[in-house]
């Protein structure tokens, strides 16, 4: 009988919608405002994935080695490379990071002798078509460049 009249008088239903409404104060409203304001970022943060160029020379730091495709357990990571003839070492020729299946584990970047690639705290990674999620070896190296709203 009981369990009956709290299923016709709603009493669960009543008793959640007292804890949302209990709850609406506008104390306990917590707004960012967020194109305006940047978000504070934990440092630990993982986000877009970034390949480091040599400060002076302006060259990728990525050997080629394959460590971080190898390393990944996603296998999203596609590096190429061709062996230099007069130096004798492997040369990049393309690096291609898949950022729509990652899932920022950070284990290329563990794997990587030379600290060539590298999880950034850049979270704006929004692409209105998946091609935009496929990122090359000049997008790597730039970096990704969000929208600056101005007010």
């Amino acid at each position: 009988m009981r369990k009956l009249l709290k299923t016709v008088f709603l009493v669960d239903l009543i008793q959640g919608l007292w804890v949302t409404l209990r709850n609406q104060h506008p104390k306990h409203i917590y707004t960012e405002q967020y194109p305006a304001q940047r978000p504070k970022i934990a440092e630990r943060y993982r986000g877009a994935p970034r390949l480091n160029i040599h400060p002076v020379s302006g060259e990728t730091l990525c050997i080629a080695c394959n460590l971080c495709a190898l390393a990944c357990p996603e296998n999203l990571i596609v590096v190429t490379s061709e062996r230099n003839e007069q130096t004798r070492r492997k040369e990049l020729t393309t690096f291609i990071y898949d950022t729509s299946r990652c899932m920022f584990c950070g284990l290329c970047e563990d794997a990587c002798p030379v600290d060539a690639l590298e999880l950034t705290q850049d979270f704006e990674l929004a692409s209105y078509t998946r091609d935009g999620a496929i990122w090359d070896r000049q997008m790597l190296e730039e970096g990704p460049k969000p929208t600056r709203y101005r007010y």
